[in-house]
């Protein structure tokens, strides 16, 4: 990773953070919400999408771990309301579920 990308990098995963589905309904209304799936790095994504990494990016969206939050997957959200994690690279918030880690209500 070059040292801009790292410094971008160590910034988003600063930017990181818990939030609820709640909170990020908003976005999602407004078409601004991108879904990362739960095996995949975040931050990793965000950074990829903010230096628009066209290739990387393409190949998430048609591998399925990146994709705009579809109405099923929201309504399954607000029923459950899972942990999630977001970052905002503009004008998109990525959010992933958190998956396999102890709750920390």
């Amino acid at each position: 990773m070059a040292d801009d990308a790292s410094t971008l990098y160590a910034k988003l995963l600063g930017e990181t953070a818990a939030i609820t589905w709640e909170e990020l309904q908003p976005f999602f209304a407004r078409g601004a919400l991108l879904q990362v799936a739960g095996d995949a790095d975040l931050v990793e994504v965000a950074l990829a999408v903010a230096e628009d990494y066209q290739t990387k990016v393409a190949a998430w969206l048609h591998g399925g771990q990146l994709s705009k939050m579809q109405p099923g997957q929201a309504q399954d959200w607000l029923e459950r309301d899972p942990d999630l994690w977001a970052v905002v690279v503009a004008p998109w918030v990525l959010v992933q579920e958190r998956v396999g880690k102890p709750a920390l209500h």
